[in-house]
């Protein structure tokens, strides 16, 4: 299955069946998982993949989704150490493990603030200064979805994306990047606009300027983004982005790289995150 293909069908899967992972998938994920490597700002990251049938009935008290999550098995917790693009570098991360996962057949869901962190903390066993901004349950998604699930798909208008030209632009922040002049690029920017984000805010802009240079940029919803403190969900979704810029960019044999350092374009309300250059 092609990259762009798994990025159309991955969907926040938040109810679970009782079918254990199968044993090869699960080797395949957790190896995926031990191999990620790190992001496009070379933050420290580490994964694991948490079985809650191997906890006791103690371990597993503490732990909790607060009712978002039904008949999950098993979670994958992604730790970060704290830095510059460290927020971004796991959002990139664990992107491509979700669509690793997804191309295996099975479910997940992003959650950054729906979950006990502190008790998924533990199990993570932190050291020094790493946080757990996020992590995902992942097993088989159940034939028929919960209620909490139904009201959080409807809530988040989970199917909706902006449109193009809300997202993408020319150098001139007024004017909307035209898809036939995206070029090859447009299957690569359509991959970020089907991308997931915190509660469907879809943060990211694209800006296309006179070299060919992509720009990718926040635009951030300050009050959101601040409501769980230092995990900055927004920067999360910009390494999401960046995942399927690049998978997408890959997959159609186009050059370049994402550079974090510059070049640096600035425009009034958003924030430049870094740099697509061939």
């Amino acid at each position: 299955m092609i990259a762009r293909e798994i990025i159309k069908k991955r969907i926040s899967v938040r109810s679970f069946n009782d079918q254990p992972i199968e044993v090869q998938v699960r080797r395949e994920l957790e190896e995926y998982c031990r191999d990620i490597g790190s992001g496009p700002f070379g933050a420290a990251v580490r994964f694991k993949l948490l079985d809650l049938d191997l906890l006791s009935r103690q371990e597993l008290r503490p732990l909790g989704t607060y009712g978002v999550i039904k008949g999950a098995h098993h979670f994958i917790l992604g730790a970060v150490k704290e830095g510059k693009g460290s927020l971004e570098d796991i959002g990139y991360c664990m992107e491509k493990i979700i669509l690793k996962a997804t191309s295996l057949g099975l479910g997940t869901c992003w959650l950054g603030g729906t979950f006990k962190r502190s008790a998924f903390a533990a199990k993570m066993n932190l050291v020094g200064d790493e946080m757990l901004p996020a992590i995902t349950p992942v097993g088989y998604p159940a034939k028929k979805i919960s209620s909490v699930d139904s009201m959080f798909r409807f809530g988040a208008g989970s199917g909706k994306r902006k449109p193009w030209n809300e997202l993408f632009f020319r150098v001139n922040k007024n004017t909307a990047l035209p898809e036939a002049e995206a070029g090859e690029y447009r299957q690569v920017l359509d991959a970020v606009r089907m991308g997931p984000s915190a509660s469907n805010h879809q943060p990211w802009r694209i800006v296309k300027d006179d070299y060919g240079i992509f720009h990718l940029f926040l635009k951030e919803n300050g009050i959101y983004n601040r409501m769980s403190g230092k995990y900055r969900l927004q920067y999360i979704d910009m390494g999401i982005a960046m995942c399927h810029f690049e998978a997408a960019a890959r997959e159609l044999g186009l050059p370049g790289t994402w550079e974090v350092n510059g070049p640096v374009i600035d425009i009034p309300g958003l924030k430049h995150i870094a740099a697509w250059k061939e």
